[in-house]
């Protein structure tokens, strides 16, 4: 009984701040919509309406951007956590060099996504400075208001929040497995392979969860990189509520949940992440 009270804060902050919103979410979802009025009911025309041509299409293009910021994430994270965990041999070194990597994403997201317009522009610093050099004749259009602007900024903003728990699960590692290796025969490449990344895997599952779930539901970023050219699921959602169009975006919003928990209950089949919280 005394530990049921204990836990109970915590269990009322859950039911009042997630299962309810959640479960509110599911119930508007199937209400009736006629283009102005909405009212209780249970209909299932929203969710026949997210296997159009249109609206699949949006969910492509969130799971393809998603999916390419991962992948790029995660190599790029993965390396630079190698090379803090074991090309340094100084702690003091380690924690410079963390800090100047993590530092710069304690800023505003909204500003770091902002900075890279005049970057990326047609007259930006990029194509200023190829066309001085002779390398190109005209600005190149593709490089803001584009797929890859978004996910340029992705990966700006989510390498940091990749690399962390990927760093904290190899300082974990003991030396002496590596060293065994090594004294096995295995190459730089074996241990890498055999030792270093099956290790890692947990800190790569923790900062795939964290990379996924805020690419999906990020706005701002593609509103301000993607200059109206380029749809998303969590776009879509935010254009319908400011229409009062609720049930079709809490409809949206259900389909995409379920699509970001199946990733997430796939990763957790894979790697067990539960030494490392």
């Amino acid at each position: 009984m005394r530990t049921l009270l204990q836990v109970s804060p915590l269990w009322a902050i859950l039911l009042m701040f997630l299962v309810l919103p959640v479960a509110l979410i599911v119930l508007v979802s199937f209400w009736r919509f006629s283009g102005f009025t909405m009212e209780p009911g249970f209909v299932l025309d929203h969710y026949r309406d997210l296997f159009r041509p249109s609206t699949l299409n949006l969910y492509i293009n969130t799971l393809r951007i998603a999916g390419i910021t991962w992948l790029i994430t995660a190599i790029i994270g993965f390396t630079l956590a190698y090379h803090l965990t074991f090309d340094l041999n100084k702690p003091a070194t380690v924690t410079i060099k963390f800090m100047i990597l993590t530092i710069p994403f304690f800023t505003s997201a909204v500003i770091r996504t902002v900075a890279w317009v005049p970057v990326l522009g047609r007259n930006g610093l990029v194509n200023s400075s190829l066309i001085s050099l002779g390398l190109i004749e005209e600005p190149l259009n593709f490089l803001l208001y584009s797929e890859f602007a978004v996910i340029l900024a992705y990966v700006h903003a989510m390498t940091g929040i990749m690399m962390a728990p990927i760093f904290n699960t190899m300082n974990r590692i003991d030396r002496s497995l590596i060293e065994a290796a090594r004294d096995a025969g295995a190459n730089g490449w074996q241990v890498l392979r055999h030792v270093v990344l099956p290790l890692s895997m947990p800190g790569i599952a923790i900062g795939s969860i964290f990379v996924l779930t805020l690419v999906v539901g990020d706005v701002a970023t593609v509103r301000l990189l993607g200059g109206g050219q380029l749809g998303t699921v969590s776009v879509a959602i935010t254009n319908q509520s400011s229409l009062l169009q609720f049930p079709i975006a809490c409809a949206n919003a259900v389909a995409l949940l379920a699509i970001v928990l199946v990733c997430i209950a796939v990763i957790l089949r894979f790697v067990n992440i539960r030494r490392e919280l």
